[in-house]
């Protein structure tokens, strides 16, 4: 990456926080619109319809997070901030209206498109402005949008449905969207980048070109997301199920799961700021992953409840620690030029992966029961290990 430009430090905080508001609200769109899903079928939708209308932003966040990667490697990141937003906003808005499930439908894919937009963005941001020495624990900050928004819509959008009706809990993102695409235009300055110089063309050339070194973090990002994307999917359920707790405790004990696996996230990136790598502290992480989703795996066999809760929160927590810094070293190694769309490969392949959990591993619950999905989720961590490059000091 190029040299980081001076700039006020609270100038530097303010960019960051809008970064995760607006990410933050894009999670709201894309993670809240499923709670909408007792409203939808109360009102005597079938399930299946319902819940296919709810994947929509889901949808249209994966189709599009490449070219929004693009973009952004094209016309700079806070246009990205201002008009992915605002069509989150607009859209939104629309869908408040329509009265029309085809309708609502389409509107809801759109407004994904524009929740997609912040992903690259906001990481492009700080890693723009943002020194080596403090990207990690910036980039860990950013990452805690995502459980936020998804605290903020189960919060939120469910009782908002439930008093007012669904149109006026879809305005919910909306809002927030518009909120941050004003608050992105006021406060948003685009990184420079390097021009005309024999420097400036070595960093637009392709980073994935003669080197697998992108490649290889794409792929251990998709093999680490399928451990946080069962443990997410599926804690809530075994807890009812296998422990025997209540719902309501069960629910707790995942909220808590989540504030701790956020604060994870920043601990992780501070972790690579003070030792200078990325990579070396992704390859722990992915180990850490192994060893707590496999004892996972022998304490919910055995039944042994004891050992099976701390370590249900300790998986919780390392399995989502990876995210920032592979998420960082993406952003270092692709460059100014390259990294939106690294970024949007990256964030792809780990949605892909994640929307591809539930059914497989509930397929494999079902057959089998929560062990062996814990134990599965360890073996594609084990796999992830040595794909982890060496190196380099990202």
């Amino acid at each position: 990456m190029a040299t980081v430009p001076q700039i006020q430090e609270a100038r530097r905080w303010s960019m960051l926080g809008l970064g995760v508001f607006a990410q933050a609200a894009s999670a709201v769109f894309v993670h809240g619109v499923p709670f909408l899903l007792p409203a939808l079928t109360d009102r005597g939708m079938p399930l299946a319809t319902a819940g296919l209308l709810v994947a929509m932003p889901t949808l249209g966040l994966v189709c599009t997070l490449i070219a929004w990667g693009y973009v952004v490697d094209r016309i700079g990141e806070r246009k990205v901030l201002i008009g992915g937003p605002l069509l989150m906003l607009i859209t939104g808005v629309a869908a408040s209206t329509t009265t029309h499930d085809i309708a609502l439908g389409a509107l809801l894919f759109l407004g994904g498109i524009g929740a997609a937009s912040t992903n690259g963005a906001s990481g492009r941001v700080i890693v723009g402005w943002f020194p080596p020495h403090r990207r990690g624990l910036a980039m860990g900050i950013r990452q805690t949008a995502q459980p936020l928004g998804v605290a903020v819509g189960a919060l939120t959008v469910p009782a908002v449905a439930a008093t007012y009706g669904v149109p006026a809990a879809i305005l919910v993102p909306a809002v927030m969207a518009g909120v941050a695409a004003v608050g992105c235009l006021i406060g948003i300055i685009d990184p420079p980048r390097p021009a005309g110089t024999g420097t400036d063309a070595a960093l637009r050339a392709n980073p994935y070109r003669g080197d697998s070194t992108l490649w290889r973090i794409h792929a251990v990002s998709v093999l680490l997301v399928i451990p946080q994307g069962t443990v997410w999917t599926f804690a809530l359920l075994w807890l009812h199920r296998d422990v025997g707790w209540s719902l309501a405790a069960a629910g707790i004990l995942v909220t808590v799961t989540q504030i701790l696996g956020a604060a994870g996230r920043i601990g992780a990136g501070a972790w690579s700021d003070r030792v200078g790598s990325r990579l070396g502290p992704l390859r722990t992480v992915a180990i850490a992953a192994v060893l707590s989703m496999a004892a996972l795996a022998l304490a919910a066999a055995t039944h042994m409840w004891w050992a099976a809760i701390p370590l249900l929160v300790a998986a919780s927590v390392i399995t989502v620690s990876d995210n920032g810094l592979a998420f960082t070293a993406v952003a270092e190694i692709a460059g100014p030029y390259w990294s939106g769309r690294g970024l949007g490969i990256q964030n792809t392949g780990q949605n892909l992966a994640m929307a591809a959990v539930p059914p497989a591993f509930g397929a494999l619950i079902s057959t089998s029961g929560f062990a062996a999905a814990y134990l599965v989720a360890a073996v594609l961590a084990v796999a992830a290990v040595p794909l982890v490059p060496t190196g380099r000091t990202q």
